[in-house]
């Protein structure tokens, strides 16, 4: 309890992911979540890695949009929104070690991580750099994914069916403490779901009036998911009047349990193999993102251990906006540690965009090749 954690130092921070289809009210949420935690005196540390989201209803102390614009990109690289979105993602994962060690400098004044994903649910779960995150979040603090749904759209059982099999395929994906907030309880009570979810029959009267032939098929999945349902955390809540917050909360705990009980032993053995591997995989995955991009590097040369490899790499710093002034002095002294390390470059923006145009020159001289 609290006083085994007073005897081991503060507790590591509790990274929340928060994960969900587009309208079903995942902004809201962590807008809540951290008003919630401003108000118990215990301030999140919020992070947005929505590119295409136009206003932030919360503060973040990491946005991606500060150091990706996903028009921009979009323009660049010829893309449509997905393709921008994921772009976005995959620019600002070959960065995201600088993002642990915002985290884990904040780890005495935060005790929450809540991190806000695209409204395109499967540009995060489906990429590679979704999965370079979400696993370095997990592998260095106990994580949790909160998969939120749109409760009074999911009252069709085939429309709940095809929700509940998509979050069961996110849970397989991230390996991760798994809870579903069933959203927007203030139009709709979750009850007739959770009833759905443990009384098998229940769900095979509501699918009976439904007499099309993904009935047929929702019926056999119901069958399959019956184990899935069995251990699954379900909260329901109402973002905009905040009614089941406290539930959330309970339910967040069990689940760092579960995270410290069945995932960090998998995560700590994941982590020893990564360091080892860790150069190797590293300059791998960064080469599959920029292939994802079609910016490889010109004539095969690879990307660590090249001449241009600083002009590859990582952004010195990613600029964190919205930050509270009791920040300050901290930020000062975030300063100078990234001063030792950096010393012939100003570490403001201007790194990042000659990041970005020497990977875009690269694209540009790679696509005249092709031509």
């Amino acid at each position: 309890g609290k006083m085994a954690a007073a005897a081991s130092g503060p507790a590591a921070p509790v990274c929340v992911l928060v994960l969900g289809m587009a309208g079903s009210g995942k902004t809201t949420l962590v807008q809540r979540l951290a008003a919630q935690l401003h108000a118990q005196r215990c301030p999140p540390y919020v992070i947005n890695l929505d590119p295409a989201v136009r206003e932030l209803p919360f503060p973040a102390n990491i946005d991606i949009r500060d150091t990706v614009n996903y028009k921009e990109v979009m323009k660049q690289y010829g893309l449509g929104p997905n393709g921008g979105i994921v772009t976005s993602l995959n620019l600002f994962a070959t960065r995201f070690d600088q993002v642990m060690k915002f985290i884990e400098k904040r780890q005495n004044a935060s005790k929450y991580v809540i991190i806000d994903t695209p409204g395109q649910i499967e540009v995060f779960t489906w990429s590679a750099s979704g999965t370079i995150i979400t696993e370095a979040l997990a592998s260095s603090f106990p994580s949790v994914v909160v998969y939120v749904m749109d409760t009074s759209r999911s009252t069709n059982p085939i429309t709940f069916m095809s929700n509940m099999l998509y979050a069961c395929s996110i849970l397989y994906k991230t390996k991760l403490p798994f809870i579903v907030v069933m959203n927007k309880t203030d139009i709709i009570d979750h009850s007739f779901a959770v009833e759905w979810m443990q009384d098998f029959e229940t769900f095979q009267d509501a699918l009976n009036q439904e007499t099309s032939y993904v009935s047929n098929l929702t019926r056999s999945m119901s069958l399959v998911l019956d184990e899935f349902y069995s251990s699954l955390k379900v909260v329901g809540v109402s973002a905009v009047l905040g009614t089941g917050l406290d539930d959330f909360f309970v339910q967040l705990s069990k689940a760092v349990d579960e995270y410290e009980r069945e995932y960090r032993p998998e995560y700590e053995r994941l982590r020893k193999t990564l360091e080892k591997a860790q150069n190797k995989q590293k300059r791998e995955q960064l080469e599959h993102l920029w292939k994802d991009m079609g910016s490889v590097c010109v004539q095969g040369s690879t990307l660590a251990g090249s001449g241009d490899a600083s002009a590859m790499g990582p952004s010195e710093l990613i600029l964190t906006r919205g930050t509270l002034d009791e920040e300050e002095e901290e930020r000062e002294s975030d300063t100078d540690d990234i001063d030792h390390e950096v010393t012939e470059e100003s570490h403001e923006e201007p790194a990042f965009k000659n990041f970005m145009q020497e990977t875009r020159m690269k694209y540009q001289r790679r696509s005249n090749t092709n031509e």
